[in-house]
């Protein structure tokens, strides 16, 4: 692996404080447009069935979140001077779907999770990786990952993103809610670490 890389994978810190962003339209109606395409490719025969949720609004939501978190990320990192690649919108069928980087900045691999304002509300400001035995999410067994949340509010079109961590500072816990229990992996953001 290139050196330059090497040096860059062990500090991601271009801050150090959650940042405040606005989100353009543009940015929000091609994330919108995103998860219309790709919910029907991830329903009652896709991947989320091991998950049990076949709801489409709810996976069309998930997804439209998703690229809304993945868009803030990208441009507070390019406002900071990072070279930046993705988000991917390219819809894949099937095995095709994989478990990629959500960005990558500076060539080194970055996952972003992001909740809304009103499932903070619920739940407790907080992101959830799949931990199941059918479906487990990568970074979990890659200690020295990078990952950012984001927290996303419709309303304002805003986003607050907070500043990457690696997977091994971070402390698990476990979801609210019952039923998601012994699926599902839960970072607080109580429980940020630097925070």
């Amino acid at each position: 692996m290139n050196k330059n890389i090497e040096e860059r994978k062990k500090s991601m810190r271009f801050f150090k404080q959650p940042i405040e962003v606005s989100v353009g339209h543009d940015v929000l109606e091609r994330a919108k447009s995103f998860s219309e395409k790709v919910a029907p490719t991830v329903g009652t025969r896709g991947v989320y069935m091991d998950t049990n949720q076949s709801d489409l609004r709810k996976i069309r939501h998930d997804h439209y979140v998703s690229k809304v978190g993945e868009e803030a990320v990208k441009q507070i990192l390019q406002q900071l001077g990072r070279t930046i690649e993705g988000p991917d919108y390219e819809i894949y069928q099937g095995k095709q779907k994989s478990w990629d980087p959500d960005l990558w900045v500076d060539g080194v691999d970055l996952a972003v999770k992001t909740q809304t304002r009103e499932s903070a509300n619920k739940f407790g400001l907080s992101w959830t990786f799949q931990a199941s035995r059918q479906r487990r999410d990568p970074i979990l067994d890659k200690p020295d990952a990078w990952v950012c949340f984001v927290k996303f509010d419709p309303q304002k079109q805003q986003c607050c993103v907070y500043p990457p961590c690696q997977i091994k500072e971070l402390e698990f816990g476990e979801p609210v809610l019952a039923k998601l229990k012994g699926t599902k992996k839960v970072v607080y953001a109580q429980r940020l670490p630097g925070l």
